[in-house]
C-alpha cells in the first residue's frame, strides 16, 4: 500500500449507503483495492511436519491433550487483518444501520463478539447503557452544539476550521491535529483516544483520518486499529515469530499449535506462547508467574532465616554459635538458634541446646525443613528448564553451522545428501524445547507409578538429546568421512525422535485416562 494513498473507503461509497445509514460520511481504515482480495492461505496443524529453519515455536506436536486434528485456521497478512475488520463492520451493518465508525467503536467495546453485540443492540430497554458503556453519543439522542469557540486555545475561527463530535465539544483543526498525533505517537493509542475534553466519549475513526494529514501518523494509526482488533478478538493471535506481521484466525479458540506459512513458526493458538506440549497451557502460566515474582524469595527467607520469637522480626544467623541476641534496638531478646526458646533456660549448656526434643523446637524446625526442601525442589526443575531454554537458544546458532558445513560438502556430494543435517537440528530443537516444558509439566505433578515412567521416558529423551548435540557440534564440523558422519547422526536423530514420540504419546494417553494428579499448593 502507498503511504500516500487514502487507505480508508469512504461511506458515501454505493456499497456504504447499501449497508450504512443515509447519513453516513465516516471511514473505515481499509485499502480498497484489497476488499476483494482472495489472497488467503488456510493451512492444518501437521504432525511431524519440519519448518525450513529456527523458529521459537516448534513442529511435529503428537495428538496431546488430546488434541483437534481437524482444526482450521487461517493466516492473515496486515492487509488482510483489516478486510476482515472491514467484513465484520458491514454484516453488523447490516442489521443495526449506524455509521461505520459507530458500529467499528460499539465492536470494540464488545470485544468484536458481533452476535453479543446485536442482542444487546436489539433490547430497547438497555440501548442507552450501551452506547453510554461504549463510550459513544447515542446517536438518536444527538444534540450537537453550536459553539464554534475552540474549547483549548479558546480562539473562534470560522467553520470550516473548526471540528468537534457528537458530544458538542469543538476545537480547532490545529489543536486536533497536535492532540491526535499526541496520542496516536506518543501514548500509542487507537481506537480509544478520548474527547479533549475528557468528557468519556471517544473519537471516531471519520473524524481522526479527516484531521490527520501526516502519512507516517495515519499509517501508525491503520496500525495500532488493527492491533486492538486481533487482540480483542478471542479466535485471532498475533504470530509471535520475530519482526513477523502476521495474524492467526480460526473459527474457534482451543489448545492446538498452528504454524505461520511466513516466517514457519508454531505456537498454542489459545494461549499464544510457543508450543509447549507436554504441559498445559493453565500450568504453564503458573509456572512462569512463579519463576518471574517472588514467591521463591520468601520461599529462601523460611529456608534460611528465623523470626525472633518475641518480636516476630526476621534474623539471619551470621555466626557459629546457637544463642541469637535479637537486632531490634526495642526488643533484643536472647534465644536459641536450634530450639528458639529462651536463652536464659539453658543454664550453663552455652553451645549445646538441652531442649532439642521439645515439641516447640521440632515444630519449627519442621517448618523450617520444610520450606527448605519446597525451595530445593522448586530450584531441581527450575534449574534444568532454564538449562535446556539456553541450550535451545545457543543451539539456534548451530543451524548457521551447518548451512556452512552443507555447503563445503556440496564439493563432494549432492545437496540432498547432505539433508539430513539440517533435518538434524529440527530433530535436536523439537527433542530441546519438548525437555524444556516437561520440567515444569513434572514439576505439579504428584508422585505415582505414572509420574515414574514419565521420568524415565524424560531421562531417556534427555541422554539422546544431548548426545545428538555432540554428534552435531563436533563431528558435523570436524569429521572428514561423511558417510559414517551421515549413519551415526541419522541414528542418533531417529532414535531421538521416537523417544520423543514415546514421551509424549504417554503422556496424551495419561491425559485421556486421567492418570495425572497435580500439587495444587506448589
Amino acid at each position: 500500500m502507498d503511504e500516500d494513498d487514502q487507505f480508508f473507503i469512504d461511506d458515501n461509497s454505493e456499497d456504504a449507503e447499501e449497508e450504512g445509514s443515509d447519513d453516513d460520511t465516516g471511514f473505515f481504515p481499509i485499502d480498497e483495492s484489497i476488499v476483494h482480495s482472495t489472497n488467503v492461505t488456510t493451512t492444518r496443524t501437521a504432525p511431524e511436519q519440519l519448518p525450513a529453519k529456527f523458529s521459537s515455536g516448534i513442529s511435529g506436536a503428537s495428538n496431546n491433550y488430546p488434541l483437534d486434528n481437524n482444526f482450521e485456521y487461517v493466516v492473515l497478512s496486515q492487509d488482510e487483518i483489516v478486510k476482515y475488520m472491514v467484513e465484520c463492520i458491514k454484516e453488523v451493518n447490516e442489521v443495526i444501520k449506524l455509521p461505520t465508525t459507530t458500529v467499528s467503536l460499539l465492536l470494540h467495546s464488545f470485544r468484536w463478539d458481533k452476535e453479543k453485540l446485536m442482542e444487546r443492540f436489539n433490547d430497547p430497554n438497555h440501548q442507552d447503557e450501551l452506547f453510554r458503556q461504549a463510550h459513544i453519543v447515542n446517536p438518536f439522542h444527538t444534540d450537537p452544539s453550536t459553539e464554534q469557540t475552540c474549547a483549548i486555545c479558546c480562539s473562534t475561527k470560522p467553520v470550516n476550521e473548526m471540528a468537534g463530535l457528537e458530544c458538542g465539544h469543538i476545537f480547532c483543526t490545529d489543536c486536533w491535529r497536535h492532540y491526535l498525533t499526541t496520542k496516536i505517537i506518543d501514548e500509542g493509542i487507537g481506537q480509544t483516544i478520548p474527547c479533549p475534553a475528557k468528557c468519556d466519549i471517544l473519537v471516531d475513526d471519520r473524524t481522526v483520518l479527516a484531521l490527520i494529514e501526516i502519512p507516517a501518523v495515519r499509517r501508525n494509526y491503520q496500525h495500532l486499529i488493527t492491533n486492538s482488533f486481533v487482540e480483542c478478538n478471542r479466535n485471532m493471535r498475533w504470530c509471535p515469530g520475530n519482526n513477523c506481521t502476521n495474524a492467526i484466525k480460526a473459527s474457534y479458540c482451543d489448545v492446538a499449535m498452528v504454524t505461520c506459512t511466513t516466517c514457519k513458526t508454531s505456537f498454542c493458538f489459545q494461549c499464544g506462547q510457543s508450543w509447549h506440549e507436554p504441559i498445559k497451557c493453565k500450568w504453564l502460566k503458573r509456572w512462569q508467574k512463579k519463576c518471574h515474582d517472588d514467591s521463591e524469595t520468601s520461599n529462601w527467607i523460611s529456608a534460611n532465616t528465623k523470626e525472633c520469637p518475641k518480636c516476630h522480626a526476621t534474623i539471619e544467623k551470621n555466626g557459629g554459635g546457637n544463642r541469637l541476641i535479637c537486632g531490634n534496638q526495642s526488643c533484643k531478646y536472647e534465644f536459641c538458634w536450634i530450639c528458639l526458646g529462651p536463652w536464659e533456660s539453658h543454664g550453663s549448656s552455652w553451645y549445646n541446646c538441652n531442649r532439642f526434643n521439645e515439641y516447640d523446637a521440632k515444630k519449627a524446625r519442621d517448618d523450617q525443613e520444610r520450606s527448605r526442601a519446597a525451595l530445593q525442589r522448586y530450584l531441581h526443575y527450575y534449574k534444568r528448564y532454564h538449562n535446556h531454554h539456553e541450550s535451545l537458544r545457543l543451539e539456534s546458532k548451530l543451524l548457521d553451522q551447518v548451512q556452512k558445513r552443507m555447503e563445503s560438502m556440496q564439493q563432494q556430494v549432492s545437496w540432498i545428501e547432505v539433508q539430513f543435517l539440517h533435518e538434524a537440528c529440527d530433530v535436536l530443537r523439537q527433542c530441546r524445547q519438548t525437555l524444556m516444558y516437561t520440567y515444569p509439566f513434572a514439576f505439579y505433578l504428584k508422585r505415582n507409578n505414572h509420574s515414574i515412567i514419565f521420568e524415565q521416558n524424560q531421562a531417556d529423551l534427555e541422554h539422546a538429546t544431548e548426545e545428538l548435540s555432540g554428534y552435531l557440534e563436533r563431528d558435523s564440523t570436524q569429521t572428514t568421512n561423511l558417510t559414517e558422519m551421515g549413519q551415526k547422526v541419522r541414528d542418533k536423530y531417529r532414535y531421538c525422535s521416537t523417544r520423543r514420540k514415546v514421551l509424549l504419546d504417554h503422556v496424551t494417553e495419561g491425559y485421556e485416562s486421567d492418570y495425572w494428579e497435580y500439587n495444587e499448593d506448589v
